[in-house]
């Protein structure tokens, strides 16, 4: 793969809407993690999430259309525009028939879906919005941001569970380097923080029962992990070629040199237990990137916080990086704010360009009781100072979906 630029960044995040603060609370350990309180979760096994308290304050949207979009794509808007102000884009001067669009997400917009559905059934079909047929379906993002815009160019919405927006990320990268756009906004949104989407997500059997202790309920890597606490959130980074954002002189977060992709097959659940094919697609990635396992110096991981998931993540990691394995950090920042379902891996590159800016290590927080088989360096619970030249982002998705993504500082 050719080095696709990062110009831009975009947060909407429980851990903070601006990537300072964000990266501050990251770096610091700060748990953003609580009891649900939008709705009464109080029966659901899992009732614990990351939640966004400040979209309002840093929206872009009018009261019109809000009546019109699901929170998802709200989120997108509002992490789109901070992209492009970060990115430097004037879009007056842009061919926007050459800007694309390339999202993830795992579930798409459940609080609109089940708002109309309820009135469905209370007052009929009269009752649900018009706008039902456009609000909730995983591609609305992609639509309402290409609207908002008038970006035109070659664009796609990829659902592949929690690996969604990885995958969007290097599409786009790849569809750079194909030369069919001049620029790409690349990301993803969740809003899983609803009565349905909380009941979906808790079916699946990977989210924490650790609701009396919210803060410390999310614990990638420990001994005494037992799944993820949900997020909702979205982030959007803007990519373009090497050569574009030195002729536009903007500064460069970091650049996306590899991508690889596997799938397990062996359960429409769990990943295999052998970790075989994510070591394929970490292989993959090195390789598309030119790099060899001894360049990589920080690998921030998928960190399920389930059993087998953690497990098989570090195990893979060992097939890949033998010896150096428990050399390199290995880090979950997500355990701070939450998982994002298929906003993830677009949280994972910023949490990592950012890590690369600062020269700094985020900690996986709340390790206390270390694991025989999740034996790396996971970083607990304080941040290291390291200067990172390359960096891994491993996601994962259900039924054994494997993403690895390689980024260079330079």
């Amino acid at each position: 793969m050719d080095k696709i630029a990062i110009t831009g960044l975009g947060i909407v995040s429980p851990s903070g809407m601006d990537k300072r603060k964000f990266w501050s609370n990251i770096s610091h350990g700060r748990s953003a993690v609580e009891a649900i309180t939008r709705f009464d979760a109080s029966r659901y096994a899992s009732h614990v999430a990351g939640q966004v308290h400040e979209l309002d304050v840093y929206s872009n949207v009018s009261s019109r259309l809000l009546k019109k979009i699901d929170l998802f794509a709200h989120m997108a808007l509002v992490a789109s525009e901070m992209a492009i102000q970060d990115a430097r884009l004037d879009l007056s001067k842009e061919d926007l028939k050459r800007a694309g669009i390339f999202m993830g997400n795992a579930i798409g917009g459940w609080l609109y879906g089940e708002t109309e559905l309820r009135d469905l059934y209370i007052e009929g079909r009269e009752g649900v919005s018009p706008f039902m047929a456009s609000a909730w379906f995983p591609a609305a993002p992609q639509g309402q941001v290409s609207i908002h815009y008038g970006m035109k160019g070659f664009s796609k919405t990829l659902v592949a569970d929690r690996a969604s927006s990885l995958m969007a990320i290097a599409y786009g990268a790849r569809t750079l380097n194909r030369g069919k756009n001049d620029f790409i906004l690349a990301g993803g949104m969740e809003a899983p923080v609803t009565p349905y989407a909380l009941l979906c997500c808790n079916t699946s059997g990977m989210l924490t029962k650790r609701n009396e202790t919210p803060q410390s309920a999310y614990r990638p890597f420990d001994k005494t992990r037992d799944g993820f606490a949900i997020a909702e959130g979205a982030g959007i980074v803007i990519l373009e070629s090497e050569e574009r954002a030195k002729k536009r002189d903007v500064p460069v977060y970091g650049y996306i040199i590899g991508y690889g992709t596997t799938t397990d097959g062996v359960d429409r659940i769990q990943p295999s237990d052998d970790g075989v094919e994510l070591a394929n697609a970490i292989r993959m990635a090195l390789d598309d990137a030119g790099r060899e396992p001894a360049e990589i110096d920080y690998i921030c991981a998928d960190g399920a916080a389930t059993p087998i998931g953690d497990a098989t993540e570090t195990l893979a990691i060992k097939k890949v990086f033998n010896a150096s394995a428990k050399k390199i950090p290995v880090t979950a920042p997500k355990a701070v704010f939450g998982n994002m379902l298929g906003a993830s891996g677009a949280v994972d590159v910023i949490s990592t360009v950012l890590a690369m800016e600062h020269k700094t290590i985020p900690p996986t927080i709340n390790y206390s009781q270390p694991d025989p088989d999740c034996d790396l360096d996971y970083c607990p619970n304080k941040s290291q100072a390291k200067e990172i030249r390359n960096a891994l982002i491993i996601n994962r998705g259900r039924g054994g979906i494997n993403c690895a993504l390689v980024l260079s500082k330079n």
